[in-house]
């Protein structure tokens, strides 16, 4: 029952839907108890022979009655109580969502895509079924059980009553032995389905490679040992659950007998009437739904509880981006001065960065270069605020980075991964996702910056082309030509391209390149790529490794230092060079 008092935070909120609810189950009840007691009267009138027309129609009639009053009243309590329950389905998945939104790279390294998917839906679903069908089999089950052992007390004979109630009490040994088990057990099952999902997803991801490597049937058998799990963890908690019929059935088989035997000699000794008999038999049939209610109702809780520790746990987590009071909302301009002593990931000892500093001039463009692993996307990370604990200052026009408000912050700056995001519809608004309400001329603007644009009017429906999951239709110099239209339509003040050119050819390299700068000649611009010519018009030219800075320069001072970028421009143009001359032989 502990569940009820951790959602007691809803239940305050919805406390007038709730009490409606509860009142219509009342009166249903209060209804119930009619029926059995007008069967009772018409046995006994017809055992007597003094049964009339006008007394069975007025029966009949009252019963009808009943039956249209509790047709409205079961309505009003579905509305009012299922109807909450999905309020608190709605309110869990916005707090989950919400708290995605503002969770930290640590929190996406630490949990899977899919055991997030399942708590936002799987979890969140136990979770409304306590809320709503738990609310109902609780309160109905308590009310309709009340009212019929009064009923049959006050109608009928309270000592029979007594008798025939008195094995229920078994139920509550029952249910004290069982639950904590089954507690525990559709926690192992919810955890199961979490880990399956996880897998689902990675293998529908990763179909292709899976496909390429010839691995289908290796991750199949994978699959199926998830599978397993899955089922083996769900028998255990269904085994257990499953417990509670059989034992309320022998429960209640008591209590017939009890009745029976007790009641017949009851009638023979005319304390009570065979019209009596029947209607406590009737009362006692209206018994077997409260009873078999609480085998539902602790499976209901259990899995609630469970899967509510399972949202609780999630919610609990801490975002380690630093927030501060009076976050600055102006738009983030000015030098970039980055000056970081030391940077180690979370969880990771190794330093990342160190002894890192370097300045960059509003409208000026910065090339970040070096060795595979030697810290450019980790430069980059913090300057998306990806991680905000490290030794040292970033500051944008003399305010540290962290004092702005994190929404503000991002808004103005336009990122374009070498592994790029593409939602699932056409061309256009995937170039405007930044700004939806973009014209098309500013789309075919953006387009033709990232010389894009004449690819697009080569496709079926041009701009209204749909590009499939994942933009599963289109190259991947296609991919990363979108997502630079994207990132340019926003106009960022800051323009971050990391390694976003790796995938296309050096002519088109060069066209983007050169609109990019006439476009953005106010505009601040970092481009961190694997091929230096991307980056020989730069204003000045880092190059990292081990993560430092090693050599630093515009391109011309970095050839005469004859180091490491020299060397890599050098062998990447007699590269260049060979693959032109056996391209021409073709």
């Amino acid at each position: 029952m502990g569940i009820f008092s951790r959602l007691s935070w809803f239940f305050k909120h919805q406390w007038k839907q709730y009490l409606l609810g509860v009142i219509a189950l009342i009166l249903v009840a209060v209804c119930n108890v009619i029926p059995p007691r007008i069967i009772g009267n018409v046995v006994d009138a017809v055992s007597k022979r003094n049964m009339t027309g006008q007394f069975l129609i007025s029966n009949i009639l009252t019963l009808f009655i009943v039956a249209i009053i509790q047709y409205l009243l079961r309505f009003l309590w579905q509305k009012m109580i299922y109807g909450s329950s999905y309020v608190l389905e709605r309110d869990l998945r916005s707090r989950l969502f919400r708290h995605f939104m503002k969770m930290d790279t640590t929190f996406y390294q630490k949990w899977r895509t899919g055991d997030l998917m399942a708590h936002a839906t799987n979890d969140i679903d136990a979770v409304r079924d306590v809320a709503g069908p738990g609310i109902l089999t609780l309160a109905d089950s308590l009310i309709t059980g009340s009212s019929m052992i009064l009923a049959m007390g006050i109608f009928i004979n309270w000592k029979l009553t007594l008798l025939a109630v008195l094995p229920l009490a078994l139920l509550a040994v029952m249910a004290n032995v069982l639950g904590n088990k089954i507690h525990l057990a559709f926690r192992d099952s919810q955890a199961a389905f979490s880990s399956i999902n996880n897998k689902t997803q990675e293998s529908v991801v990763g179909l292709k490679v899976l496909r390429a490597l010839g691995q289908e049937t290796e991750d199949e058998n994978d699959f199926n040992k998830y599978v397993e799990q899955n089922i083996k963890a769900n028998k255990r908690s269904y085994r257990l659950d499953a417990l509670f019929d059989p034992l309320t059935t022998i429960i209640m088989g008591i209590s017939y007998t009890l009745t029976i035997v007790f009641g017949g000699l009851a009638v023979l000794q005319q304390k009570i009437t065979i019209g009596q008999l029947i209607s406590f038999i009737t009362y006692m049939a209206e018994l077997m739904w409260p009873m078999y209610a609480v085998g539902s109702l602790f499976n209901l809780l259990e899995r609630g509880s469970a899967s509510y520790d399972r949202i609780s746990e999630l919610l609990s987590e801490k975002s380690s981006l630093v927030k501060v009071r009076d976050a600055l909302t102006t738009v983030p301009d000015g030098t970039i001065d980055f000056n970081i002593q030391s940077f180690h990931y979370p969880d990771d000892t190794t330093v990342a960065l160190h002894q890192v500093h370097f300045q960059l001039g509003a409208g000026q463009t910065m090339g970040i270069v070096g060795p595979t692993g030697g810290g450019k996307s980790t430069i980059i990370s913090l300057l998306m605020r990806d991680f905000d604990h490290y030794k040292g200052k970033i500051t944008i026009g003399k305010n540290d980075i962290r004092k702005y408000d994190l929404s503000s912050y991002l808004d103005k700056i336009g990122y374009v991964p070498q592994t790029n995001f593409l939602f699932s519809t056409d061309v256009r608004d995937n170039i405007r996702f930044a700004n939806i309400k973009a014209t098309q001329s500013e789309v075919e603007n953006a387009s033709y910056i990232a010389d894009l644009d004449d690819d697009i009017l080569k496709m079926p429906d041009q701009y209204d082309t749909q590009v499939g999951e994942l933009g599963v239709s289109l190259s991947g110099g296609q991919k990363q030509r979108l997502a630079i239209a994207r990132a340019v339509l926003s106009d960022p003040k800051l323009l971050i391209l990391d390694d976003s050119l790796s995938a296309v050819d050096s002519k088109t390299e060069r066209n983007i390149e050169q609109r990019i700068a006439q476009n953005r000649q106010h505009g601040t611009t970092i481009i961190a790529a694997s091929r230096l010519s991307s980056v020989e018009h730069a204003d000045e030219i880092l190059v990292i490794d081990s993560g430092t800075i090693v050599e630093q320069g515009t391109h011309q001072e970095l050839l005469h230092q004859a180091g490491w970028y020299a060397d890599t421009f050098n062998l990447q143009a007699k590269n260049a060079e060979l693959e032109g001359r056996l391209n021409n032989e073709q």
